[in-house]
């Protein structure tokens, strides 16, 4: 059976809905930094997504090409996740959507290393007629965090996050949104196939103890 992020990991994919403190590990992502409005056709952002998709899918497949992965292991491709931060803002500011800088990224196991996701970007580019050049190989160090089960369309989130910043306040934790620690989803739902008031996206915020 294939290995499950999700379901092996469960404290950092499917917390509750009321907030709640985490420290995450170090962790491995194929990445895509953009800017701008997401929810633009055709936009960078969109653009990103097929990039990450194509990539993300090529080094899962690679068991059924010549490329061998050293410790490679069947897992499920992971949700998709993102950094979102607004140039000089401690706080998103969800009506100014032109203003984000993101970067959008998929769990990568750790038995991928840069090697495995140069030759996967240029097998996609090839098979997919798609310019790949701007996926990486992402480490991130999140750490001590915030994080809730946010239940309901992304311009909601506000009232979730004043929830989880109440729940920090009270904890004696401040939020850290320095430009290395950044406004963290992770989307558990396909938004092309869910309604926008059934949409689950985890929320995490990063902090400092006071």
């Amino acid at each position: 059976m294939a290995f499950d992020y999700k379901k092996e990991y469960r404290e950092f994919y499917l917390p509750p809905q009321k907030p709640v403190s985490v420290t995450v590990p170090v962790m491995r992502f194929l990445a895509v930094r953009g800017s701008g409005d997401p929810n633009q056709p055709e936009g960078t952002y969109q653009q990103a997504l097929q990039i990450l998709y194509a990539v993300s899918y090529t080094i899962k497949m690679s068991k059924l090409t010549d490329h061998r992965i050293e410790g490679f292991f069947d897992y499920v491709v992971p949700p998709l996740e993102g950094l979102w931060r607004q140039e000089g803002r401690t706080q998103i500011d969800f009506r100014r959507k032109d203003l984000f800088h993101w970067t959008s990224m998929i769990r990568l196991p750790d038995f991928v290393d840069s090697d495995d996701v140069a030759w996967a970007k240029e097998t996609a580019a090839r098979k997919k007629k798609l310019d790949t050049s701007a996926a990486e190989l992402l480490t991130y160090d999140e750490g001590l965090c915030v994080q809730c089960l946010h239940c309901g369309s992304y311009d909601s989130e506000p009232e979730t996050i004043s929830r989880m910043l109440d729940f920090s306040d009270k904890s004696g934790l401040l939020p850290d949104l320095s430009g290395l620690r950044l406004h963290h989803e992770i989307y558990l739902s396909d938004p092309r196939k869910t309604a926008p008031e059934k949409l689950k996206t985890v929320i995490r915020i990063p902090v400092l103890l006071r």
